[in-house]
């Protein structure tokens, strides 16, 4: 049988006298899409913060592609090819949308400073090489974004934010993509959007995977493969949406009857 791609075990966390993840345990194969709900506080937002190395566990492990890469550093587990957005923009409002994908790229690139002075023909070369790559990866996630790449992020509307942050964080060429709220600040236009993105992303990409926070029902009941809740910080359902949305565990604690019906 096949291992998963990402595979979290009896995951937790104490903060002080506050458990605020326990015993989790979250399986993610290759080229499958798994949206995590659950209500405000629950626990969504640090359990991806113990994935990506930005927190390390209290107990429990964390596996990537079947090695153990539990209370790795953050930029250790960038590179082994996980990458994340965050629920507040993580953007450099002052650099230029190209720029701010580049810098997503450095997992990828080898110059550094001292390279850069000794062997510059060397380094505008590879620079160079990484522009193109991150032009074409603009135009990938949103062809509408491709022509101002050369603008100041700080100028985009929130869904461009967005889609410019799923850019960033595709250019370091990833395993997992983890998404924390991709669709906060937009209208039903611009969630059918980046329902239509993602998918496009995932069959221009063979084995890429999601793990995606989200509360917007009509995102989280179209688009992923599974549907994974957490309240009070453990995991209480996993499955299909369509099944895990009449547990009355899970309207208790999140969804409630009138949004279950509605979704």
């Amino acid at each position: 049988m096949k291992k998963p791609l990402l595979e979290v075990r009896d995951l937790s966390i104490r903060f002080g006298g506050l458990v605020a993840v326990a015993e989790v345990d979250l399986e993610l194969n290759a080229s499958e899409i798994v949206c995590m709900i659950g209500p405000n506080g629950a626990g969504k937002s640090t359990l991806l913060n113990l994935i990506s190395g930005i927190y390390t566990p209290s107990r429990g492990s964390v596996t990537l592609e079947g090695q153990d890469i539990t209370g790795w550093p953050a930029h250790r587990i960038a590179a082994a090819g996980i990458a994340r957005t965050f629920q507040s923009s993580r953007l450099f409002n002052d650099l230029t949308l190209l720029d701010n994908v580049l810098i997503g790229m450095h997992t990828r690139t080898s110059t550094g400073v001292l390279q850069a002075l000794l062997r510059p023909a060397k380094a505008r070369a590879e620079l160079e090489s990484a522009a193109e790559q991150a032009s074409a990866l603009i135009r990938s996630v949103s062809p509408h974004l491709y022509p101002r790449r050369h603008t100041l992020a700080g100028a985009l509307p929130q869904a461009d934010r967005r889609r410019l942050e799923i850019a960033r964080a595709l250019a370091s060429e990833p395993k997992v993509v983890m998404l924390d709220e991709p669709s906060s600040g937009m209208d039903d236009r611009d969630t059918d959007a980046l329902i239509a993105d993602v998918r496009r992303l995932m069959a221009e990409r063979p084995g890429l995977s999601f793990l995606i926070i989200e509360h917007d029902m009509r995102l989280v009941a179209t688009l992923p493969d599974r549907v994974a809740v957490i309240d009070y910080g453990r995991k209480i359902a996993d499955g299909d949406f369509s099944q895990v949305r009449l547990l009355p565990r899970v309207q208790e604690a999140y969804l409630g009857q009138k949004a279950a019906n509605h979704a």
